[in-house]
């Protein structure tokens, strides 16, 4: 009876929507919880099992013995069976998880449907009323030390602000549809983190936040794509759901170490943090430096972008030596591996193979403006 328990289990995995993980739709599946009838990826089943067996009870599909009304019960449910109950109120702005994202993003989705129930119920979370206010732990612009710092959103006002003080002023106000915010747990070394990064005086600033409990940083995180979600849905009424949500919040494409020169051949190699921002190649002395050294465009391949291997004629090849050529300038950079480069090249030329959006032009037309400026500093200068 087990052989054919097991087997048929074998058959209900393979069956559309069960063949990939109930919450982060990894194509791993190993485990079912079998009280609530769901097929998960070995990350998603100890997460299940870290909410308790009151909640979800878990077995390994292979390794465990399945009785037989257990088995009936993951007949009688399966994936998209249990989406339609747990997942049918998701606010549109709320980021679904897949299986290489934060564990705060994954843990919290799951949370929020089995244990919060916050999808199948009749209630609202708080994250997509607008309006939000909390402390979060700071990193300071000139040192390394975290502070509790309120924070209050708006959406009425298109504002985040943070205070150092609730009873003064606030020290930085940011305007919501302007800034982008992200997971940064690899990065700041802690879990539960994010990294919000905005324009000031056409340069772009990173601001380190972290709460101590999952749920609060996560739901920050909603807050703010909810309010970006809503006041688009207003600037842009005939504008699709879909197409809106893709402008809410972004990853950085890659983030890492190269070695990079100043704008003479003559000059030296020196270690720079490069992080990818959408158009946005940035890079800084550290990775969790207030504002980056410099930023670099990255335009359209027939406007004079181009990235290919190798040092440029005159320049030192450093071992795993790649060129970024703009109309402003040709920069000099090395990766640790051939991998790491390659992967550079990739990334970068897929961004140069990509039409410019009007926010496209909108930013680079922001950053030129800082670097033709007669007072401005030069952001785009080799430092």
């Amino acid at each position: 009876m087990a052989d054919q328990n097991e087997k048929l289990l074998q058959e209900l995995v393979q069956q559309r929507g069960n063949n990939r993980c109930a919450d982060c739709e990894s194509e791993h599946v190993d485990w079912a919880s079998y009280n609530i009838g769901i097929f998960l990826c070995t990350r998603c089943a100890g997460l299940h099992r870290a909410m308790g067996a009151h909640i979800s009870k878990v077995k390994h599909l292979r390794l465990d013995k399945w009785e037989d009304s257990q088995l009936e019960r993951m007949k009688e449910v399966g994936n998209l069976r249990a989406k339609m109950k747990y997942e049918y109120r998701v606010p549109p702005c709320y980021r679904r998880p897949c299986e290489d994202d934060p564990q705060v993003l994954i843990e919290q989705w799951i949370r929020s449907k089995y244990e919060r129930l916050d999808f199948s119920q009749n209630g609202h979370p708080n994250y997509i009323s607008g309006h939000m206010e909390g402390f979060l732990m700071k990193r300071g612009k000139e040192d390394s030390r975290y502070q509790p710092r309120k924070f209050v959103l708006s959406e009425t006002d298109d504002t985040l602000k943070y205070h150092v003080k609730e009873s003064k002023d606030p020290k930085a106000v940011l305007r919501i549809s302007e800034l982008n915010i992200a997971f940064a747990p690899r990065k700041i070394g802690h879990q539960n983190s994010m990294q919000i990064t905005y324009m000031k005086e056409g340069s772009t600033r990173h601001i380190y936040v972290y709460h101590d409990d999952p749920e609060v940083i996560n739901n920050w995180y909603m807050a703010i794509r909810c309010a970006k979600l809503h006041r688009l849905q207003v600037a842009f009424p005939s504008a699709s759901e879909a197409e809106l949500v893709g402008l809410l919040t972004r990853d950085f494409t890659k983030e890492g170490w190269l070695l990079k020169t100043g704008p003479r051949p003559s000059d030296g190699y020196k270690r720079r943090w490069f992080t990818l921002d959408n158009r946005k190649l940035m890079y800084h002395d550290e990775p969790l430096d207030a504002y980056p050294k410099g930023e670099i465009f990255l335009g359209h391949n027939l406007d004079g972008y181009s990235v290919r291997v190798g040092a440029p004629t005159g320049a030192k090849d450093q071992g795993y030596s790649f060129t970024l050529f703009t109309p402003e300038r040709i920069y000099n950079l090395s990766a640790n591996s051939e991998r790491d480069r390659d992967d550079w090249i990739n990334v970068i030329q897929k961004v140069l193979e990509r039409p410019l959006t009007p926010q496209d032009s909108s930013m680079s037309a922001r950053l030129i403006r800082k670097r033709t400026g007669t007072n401005a500093i030069n952001i785009f200068a080799g430092r």
